[in-house]
């Protein structure tokens, strides 16, 4: 067995830079959403990003191969998730470039301070009281679940964290698209750009992409719709070539 690895985990190529990913199959894997948020989102030479609720760090890593960030920090509630986070640093010879953080969102602000990013992403909880029956393994019900951070946790902190002019960029579900909106408007980050993802061309979509700026004007620019016709949680190179994230 590999010494970087622990029981029921596996190495996973990323087909970026080389990188690998450290997973657990009976716990909680990165999906097409997370790939999907890092091709969205812009992390420009010499900025520093934030991913909030960072899991096993898939979307630090991706952005860090496919940026020209200076720094890159992902923070996770869930010790078992960090741990594998940084393992994946270290097996990628990252650890100058990336750090990961155990610690619980709503405290983000307290963690890092005001205004100390250019960028925040994150890959929230999509589901909460009202929505769908909580999966009972818990690290996969606290992933999908809003069970330890709610949409405005997770919206307040990356406003507060963010420099004037900075983004946030995050991945959601359609169909809490008027509350995102509006929590987003209410902490001052200004929706700017959307792509909705559509998992075929007859089907509606099942993930909007959203970009805001910290304090900037009311004016948002649709992108034209993606078409994925992939399952969720499969990840293979057709992502990249298709659609060049």
């Amino acid at each position: 067995m590999n010494d970087n690895l622990k029981a029921d985990e596996r190495i996973d190529e990323l087909h970026r830079n080389g990188y690998k990913i450290i997973q657990n199959m009976n716990k909680f894997c990165f999906g097409m959403d997370a790939v999907l948020l890092s091709g969205f989102a812009k992390v420009k030479q010499n900025e520093t990003a934030l991913d909030l609720g960072t899991g096993t760090g898939i979307i630090p890593i991706l952005l860090e191969a496919k940026t020209e960030g200076k720094h890159f920090i992902g923070l996770e509630i869930q010790e078992e998730s960090a741990d594998m986070a940084r393992r994946s640093v270290a097996i990628n010879q990252l650890n100058t470039k990336i750090d990961i953080i155990t610690g619980d969102i709503k405290e983000a602000s307290r963690i890092f301070g005001l205004a100390s990013f250019d960028v925040v992403t994150s890959n929230p909880p999509y589901m909460n009281d009202n929505h769908g029956i909580t999966n009972p393994n818990l690290p996969k019900a606290i992933a999908r679940h809003e069970l330890l951070c709610t949409l405005e946790d997770v919206v307040r902190e990356a406003g507060k964290v963010l420099r004037p002019g900075g983004r946030f960029y995050m991945v959601h579900r359609p169909f809490r698209l008027v509350e995102i909106i509006n929590t987003l408007s209410a902490y001052k980050l200004e929706p700017k750009r959307m792509k909705l993802v559509h998992p075929f061309v007859h089907k509606e979509p099942n993930m909007v992409l959203i970009e805001c700026v910290k304090g900037g004007g009311s004016m948002i620019k649709v992108e034209a719709p993606l078409i994925v016709y992939k399952e969720q949680n499969v990840y293979t190179d057709e992502i990249y070539d298709i659609y060049g994230y």
